[in-house]
């Protein structure tokens, strides 16, 4: 069994917001492949189903961004899940927009999602598919820039890159990470 868990903020004003990618992803994913978010349980809505003949596990954690790594971790410790089944899909500002990056380890680069997800699992060390978002214009305060919608000059970059996440997500499902990432960063 794999999981996926991709990082955003619930509620409808932060739903087309860039720091959530992440769940923009996992909805796409999901209506691809006919998974229905119909579970409530550690902190997160939790979509189950087959992808490619995989069992996989959809999770978008409720707890919002900063605390992401909380629902990861009960998720871990309720279903004894391993870390190595894991990828994390969320916003990346040192990416270019329309781009996506693979990595299986690493700092959290200022990442308050990512951050909470090392502190409550204790390791840098699990697979990632970073989204990116760009980084504003000089003078724009960051969480002010993450925390708005795309303009409308990105749309079609922002459907590309969510396209190729879950085209890299449903290749990683029957390949190896390093397999994943060869082929996707290009």
């Amino acid at each position: 069994m794999k999981w996926i868990v991709g990082l955003g903020n619930p509620g409808t004003q932060y739903a087309k917001t860039r720091h959530n990618v992440g769940f923009m992803a996992l909805d796409e994913l999901a209506a691809r492949n006919g998974i229905a978010f119909n579970q409530n349980k550690c902190k997160s809505v939790i979509g189950e189903g087959v992808i490619g003949g995989v069992k996989t596990v959809l999770i978008k954690p409720m707890t919002y961004m900063n605390l992401s790594g909380e629902a990861v971790r009960a998720y871990m410790e309720y279903y004894k899940v391993a870390l190595e089944d894991l990828i994390v899909v969320y916003d990346d500002l040192d990416t270019e927009i329309g781009k996506i990056r693979l990595r299986y380890q690493g700092s959290a680069g200022g990442h308050n999602g990512i951050k909470s997800i090392i502190q409550h699992t204790g390791t840098q060390s699990f697979n990632r598919v970073r989204m990116g978002i760009s980084r504003p214009e000089p003078g724009y305060a960051i969480v002010d820039y993450v925390l708005s919608g795309f303009p409308k000059k990105d749309a079609d970059k922002l459907k590309t890159m969510i396209l190729d996440t879950c085209d890299a997500l449903e290749f990683s499902l029957q390949h190896t990470f390093e397999q994943t990432m060869a082929k996707f960063n290009g």
